[in-house]
């Protein structure tokens, strides 16, 4: 498993499309190629890639099939630079600055960016457990800041201006010491809160909030512990805090204020799987990062599926 300090290093490493070929197969596979159609092991190998052994599969096959790579036109050495930018840059990088550096379009690395992020998606999460501190945040550019023929309404007609009006709201929850999960939502209610909270924190776990009313009825379903900051209490006598979940909220707004600019609402939930990605395994190395994500590359993103 190559082990390398900077993007210098990783690019000596990855020299040309048969050394990333061969790299993918050892890392997806782990030296035991399986047919992506039927799952037979130790198929025949081509010229080209593989051929199933199975008699009623027989279908041929590349490392590429059935991942994020599959019919893509952009050889793999780009897609590695490209998942190491994005893995190792720890409030991302931006289409403009991607297609720049990697020498394609804003359109094809725009695209290769949201393929990276269902990379960095946890596709087996388990339920959050012990000590979670739970907080809502509204991502958006103020209405006010925008001309007046194009200022959302209410559904009574008047001008947005509240920011649960103009703004999209994402809960967030934090297992201390573990994991950070996030969930877009339409809007940030008492009934929304109580089916993410009860569908991902075990019940006997200690759940930590601010004085959010919406918290108190689902509180009564663990042992709910309020940090009341109203009153100038960020940290009570007994260590509870909100602080990490907030932390993680300045790290995902800095990030789309400082290098995206603007996210839709649309695809606001890719954005937030991305930084939760980063986020989660920041205990590890940029190359234990990058080789992680390309484990988890299983499962095509179509462009018309992404736009739609």
């Amino acid at each position: 498993m190559a082990n390398f300090k900077n993007i210098t290093e990783f690019l000596d490493f990855f020299k040309d499309e048969q050394t990333c070929k061969a790299y993918l197969e050892q890392q997806r596979w782990g030296g035991t190629p399986a047919c992506p159609h039927c799952g037979v092991v130790n198929p025949y190998r081509t010229n080209r890639g593989f051929k199933c052994r199975e008699k009623s599969c027989g279908k041929k096959f590349s490392v590429t099939v059935g991942t994020v790579y599959e019919n893509s036109k952009i050889g793999l050495r780009t897609w590695f630079a490209a998942i190491y930018l994005c893995t190792s840059s720890k409030k991302g990088i931006s289409s403009l600055q991607a297609a720049r550096q990697l020498g394609v379009t804003q359109k094809t690395a725009w695209f290769i960016l949201h393929r990276v992020r269902e990379m960095l998606k946890d596709k087996a999460p388990a339920m959050l457990k012990n000590e979670v501190q739970i907080d809502e945040t509204y991502v958006g550019g103020k209405e006010t800041n925008k001309h007046l023929s194009k200022r959302r309404k209410t559904e009574d007609g008047k001008l947005a201006t509240g920011r649960s009006d103009t703004k999209t709201p994402v809960i967030g929850l934090f297992e201390k010491g573990g994991k950070v999960v996030t969930f877009v939502v339409d809007s940030a209610n008492r009934r929304t809160a109580e089916k993410i909270i009860e569908t991902n924190i075990e019940k006997g776990s200690t759940m930590v909030t601010d004085a959010f009313a919406m918290y108190n009825r689902v509180g009564k379903k663990y042992n709910h512990v309020i940090i009341n900051h109203s009153n100038g209490i960020y940290v009570d006598a007994n260590k509870f805090t909100t602080n990490n979940i907030e932390n993680f909220w300045s790290i995902l707004k800095r990030g789309i204020i400082g290098i995206y600019h603007s996210v839709s609402p649309h695809h606001l939930h890719r954005y937030c799987t991305e930084f939760t990605g980063r986020y989660n395994s920041r205990g590890i190395s940029d190359s234990d990062r990058f080789n992680e994500s390309l484990r988890n590359c299983d499962g095509r993103l179509k462009y018309q599926d992404l736009i739609k």
